[in-house]
C-alpha cells in the first residue's frame, strides 16, 4: 500500500470516528437526562477547539504540540 492510499484509509476511518464521537457529545445536551453548567460547556468546547487547532497547525507545519488530556473538573 503506498503512502497516499494508507493516508486516505486512515484519515477516513479517524474522521468518521471523530464525527460520530462529536455527535455523541452533542447528545449530552439533553437537559432531561443530564445536568451541566455553562462553564462545563465552555470547558468542553475549549478543549475540543484546542485539539482542533493543534491538529490543524501540525498539517500547516507549525509544529504545535499535543494538548493536555481533557478533564471537566
Amino acid at each position: 500500500m503506498d503512502k497516499r492510499a494508507k493516508f486516505v484509509k486512515l484519515v477516513e476511518a479517524r474522521v468518521n470516528r471523530t464525527v460520530k464521537d462529536l455527535r455523541l457529545i452533542g447528545n449530552l445536551s439533553n437537559r432531561q437526562a443530564y445536568s451541566y453548567t455553562g462553564e462545563d460547556v465552555r470547558k468542553i468546547f475549549r478543549a475540543l477547539q484546542k485539539e482542533m487547532d493543534s491538529a490543524k497547525a501540525r498539517f500547516g507545519g507549525e509544529g504545535a504540540g499535543k494538548a493536555d488530556g481533557f478533564r471537566l473538573e
